[in-house]
């Protein structure tokens, strides 16, 4: 039989490959993070009619006269550029700019993907909804991430209790009028380590030419004491009425004992009066603490370095989780197990497992998600490559089969 017979059945039976990959390519035209394919071609064993022989002082060398056996599918690969970012609004959808992967887990095994729609399970775990796998990272302890430990399920604790945040600094702002003759008294709010309020008394009283004496005592009756010394003096300079002592390396501190009922311990406030000024006008005073009153947590967001990070009805802001990130040696090598899912192969190498904007991983961005990189152009290119392709092959053999009827005429 002719070789050209079989040579275009390879041709046949690859272009059709052809085809099928970019039907596949096309179809993910919109599949969120979707990476397009390629294929590429190789030559088959070649039969060597004559052999290749070296030049001789007499005469020049000659090529081998060879004929081709046929055409293969030398390999299909996965494009992997960047796909456009899309806006979606939504919390929980996240995309990654730059290379990476997200790390998902079904419990038993490991899936690596691109596709960040996000939801929030009812266990508060954070999942791919289309496959239920949970997204992996590090939870936080106490607002702290340990990102050198082993990955976890990622959870966010919505509408648990938080306990409050102990008042350690405030900031007084504000005037203390030049001219006054009587105290000035103004109530601040401090907050124990269990959320538990607790007024403080501040007055202030002129002893003196640009010199202040202040006093501390509990604003209230619930029982909250106030440890000695509670006490102090201020000096302005009496051109430019700056305060001049205490300055910032040498801070009042006032420590208070909650009420023995509550079971909660004493705390110690650091006082910065700094930005007070003695002017001849009104005395105003504002205080700004870091304390907080018991809350709880109502919404979260996800920043570009993958920090998750908690809002609290108290107005607390804390960190939750962070999002853990694989980079691989070859992403090339990674096997594609559907619902945008990919598994490490031996030629993937194994997850280099970081947060991301780490180590050659990308950053993230909350409320977009990743488009599919599909150059519908470049397809429907391919598409009539593999068609005229898939039709050159078959005339291939109908040339091949009327030579070869034109042979067996010979008898006639």
């Amino acid at each position: 039989m002719m070789r050209s017979l079989f040579s275009a059945i390879s041709g046949l039976r690859n272009h059709q490959t052809l085809l099928d990959v970019v039907g596949n390519n096309i179809a993910n035209v919109n599949t969120t993070a979707f990476k397009s394919s390629r294929v590429v071609f190789d030559d088959i064993l070649s039969q060597t009619i004559r052999g290749a022989s070296s030049a001789t002082p007499n005469r020049g060398g000659i090529n081998p006269a060879q004929v081709g056996l046929g055409m293969t599918v030398g390999g299909i690969d996965t494009i992997n550029t960047q796909g456009n970012l899309q806006s979606t609004g939504k919390t929980t959808d996240v995309a990654i700019q730059g290379d990476g992967y997200f790390v998902m887990s079904n419990g038993n095994q490991q899936y690596f993907s691109r596709d960040g729609a996000f939801d929030l399970a009812s266990d508060g775990t954070i999942i791919n909804p289309a496959s239920g796998l949970h997204v992996m990272g590090w939870n936080a302890t106490n607002g702290v991430v340990d990102t050198a430990g082993v990955p976890a399920v990622l959870r966010i604790p919505l509408g648990e209790g938080v306990i409050g945040q102990v008042t350690k600094n405030m900031t007084l702002k504000g005037n203390l009028n030049r001219d006054a003759s009587t105290p000035y008294a103004t109530t601040v709010t401090t907050f124990d380590s269990t959320g538990g309020e607790h007024k403080l008394t501040l007055t202030f009283t002129k002893t003196a030419a640009n010199t202040w004496s202040w006093t501390a005592a509990p604003g209230s009756t619930d029982g909250t004491t106030v440890a000695a010394p509670s006490n102090g003096t201020l000096t302005f300079d009496g051109v430019t009425g700056k305060l001049t002592a205490p300055d910032a390396t040498a801070l009042p501190t006032v420590t208070i004992t909650p009420p023995a009922s509550t079971g909660t311990a004493a705390f110690t406030v650091s006082f910065d009066p700094t930005r007070l000024t003695q002017l001849a006008s009104n005395n105003e005073m504002t205080s700004v603490g870091d304390g907080a009153a018991a809350g709880s947590l109502v919404s979260f967001s996800i920043g570009n370095s993958g920090e998750v990070a908690g809002i609290y009805s108290n107005g607390l802001n804390r960190t939750l989780g962070q999002v853990a990130m694989a980079a691989f040696p070859n992403v090339g090598g990674l096997v594609k197990t559907g619902n945008n899912m990919l598994t490490v192969s031996p030629s993937s190498g194994e997850p280099q497992i970081g947060t991301p904007g780490t180590s050659g991983r990308g950053n993230i961005s909350a409320g977009f998600l990743e488009m599919s990189n599909v150059d519908l152009a470049q397809q429907f290119t391919n598409m009539i490559v593999a068609q005229r392709g898939f039709q050159a092959n078959a005339r291939i053999i109908s040339s091949s089969d009327e030579m070869l009827q034109e042979l067996v005429s010979l008898k006639r």
